[in-house]
């Protein structure tokens, strides 16, 4: 065992513990009420890091949920590494579903179940022990970053990245964010998709009428709005939208059996789409229905309802416009409005995809991650969105934007039951502390 991996087996327990009292804060960027929980988070974070002895820790404040921010500076001549995660979590869906409670970590068969145990914490905890490793004196000049709003889509962070241009200035960049190729083999993420999303309503009547009286004359908004949904994909599940961008995918297999068991596809159900699994996923648009606001089941009445409404959320490939798409998506939904429906259109997320060249310090990651994992990562793509992603590559055009995982396709996040694999996330702070003593 290497001196760093015995100091990553001393430091663990320590990231473990900090990574619970992490998990235990509902930080749901997404909904006002946790509001006071981001805010207790955020300065739970910035205490690990100020107790690490930065030499400074400071809120970045572009309008939104403030992000955290540290300097560790290192020796004079080395590069500068930004280490980014982010510690606002997802709802957490039916609490009743999920095994144990969404925010109380537990530990099953070497994983730590819980909300934000994958996506993001996980990677702050990666973040802290590599730190703790070189007793927070790196070889190398080190900032930390840990956004609060990227579950909500990053919004004020052109606004942070203008505003503070020297904090998050960098020549590496290490985003701790993606998701492993599976348990136990690492993967670079060189291409992410992109989001664009609205909120489309549709109104038929001015009134809910009686749908004896007058069913099979007028259309009910609900009815409507379903089939103006329906029109998004073509027959074989392939997305329909006029004018939306798609690339061309790696040569890597994706077995299809691997895809139904990390899925949970039932017995019966087919896959969507034409071409190869990866080419679907990362490079290909795909558009889903995420809700719909209309009359609950149990409060069903023999109504036709007046109005209906539902969220659309379009994934975008590399090499999209992301205010193209949304323009593309507009204009579908009024031009397919079935009955001479009343359809009204509100943007909402917009996210641009990446493709990102990891460039002349590859060597010293790859390096880094063979070492740590045992076997070289995968270069590939991811079909989620990261905003800072395409931010942190398109400022600046010279340094290294290294795309990272503690996360594998098991981990379930946004889901029920979400979950890291415990050894991986101890190899990939093992891999993040080599690859800084690397570039030194």
């Amino acid at each position: 065992m290497t001196n760093l991996a015995w100091n990553i087996e001393r430091v663990l327990p320590s990231a473990i513990a900090d990574l619970h009292k992490l998990i235990s804060i509902p930080s749901i960027s997404s909904m006002p009420e946790h509001d006071g929980d981001v805010t207790a988070c955020r300065d739970t974070v910035a205490g690990l890091f100020r107790d690490l002895g930065a030499a400074e820790v400071k809120f970045l404040d572009g309008g939104g949920k403030p992000a955290v921010w540290a300097h560790f500076p290192g020796p004079e001549g080395t590069p500068t590494v930004l280490l980014y995660a982010h510690y606002d979590v997802q709802p957490i869906g039916d609490a009743a579903a999920w095994t144990s409670p969404a925010f109380e970590p537990t530990e099953r068969d070497g994983r730590l179940y819980a909300r934000g145990s994958a996506d993001d914490k996980g990677g702050i905890a990666v973040h802290l022990a590599a730190l703790r490793v070189f007793d927070g004196k790196p070889p190398v000049g080190v900032k930390v970053f840990i956004e609060g709003e990227e579950e909500v889509g990053s919004p004020t962070m052109p606004t942070l990245l203008d505003r503070y241009r020297d904090e998050l200035s960098a020549d590496v960049y290490v985003v701790t964010d993606s998701v492993n190729w599976e348990v136990g083999k690492p993967s670079f993420t060189t291409s992410l998709r992109g989001v664009a999303d609205c909120k489309v309503t549709v109104s038929t009547l001015e009134q809910g009428l009686h749908s004896g009286q007058f069913g099979g004359v007028v259309p009910d908004a609900l009815t409507a709005l379903c089939r103006l949904l329906a029109t998004l994909h073509d027959e074989a599940g392939n997305v329909a939208i006029e004018g939306l961008h798609q690339g061309t995918a790696p040569d890597l297999d994706y077995p299809l059996d691997r895809l139904k068991e990390e899925t949970g596809l039932l017995d019966g159900v087919s896959q969507i789409g034409d071409g190869p699994v990866v080419q679907r996923m990362w490079f290909k648009p795909a558009c889903s229905v995420l809700a719909i606001d209309a009359t609950p089941v149990a409060q069903a009445s023999n109504t036709l309802i007046p109005s209906a409404r539902a969220k659309v959320s379009v994934r975008l490939a590399p090499g999209q416009d992301p205010v193209a798409a949304s323009d593309a998506l507009e204009a579908h939904l009024l031009k397919h409005a079935p009955w001479g429906a009343r359809v009204e259109v509100s943007r909402g997320q917009m996210g641009a995809p990446s493709a990102i060249s990891l460039g002349d310090r590859a060597e010293a990651a790859k390096a880094a991650f063979r070492e740590a994992f045992g076997v070289d990562p995968v270069e590939m793509g991811c079909g989620g969105s990261i905003p800072i992603v395409a931010e942190f590559a398109d400022r600046n055009p010279d340094a290294m934007v290294l795309v990272t995982a503690v996360t594998d396709p098991n981990s379930r996040m946004h889901g029920i039951d979400e979950s890291l694999d415990l050894g991986d996330l101890a190899k990939a702070a093992l891999a993040e502390t080599l690859f800084l003593h690397n570039l030194a």
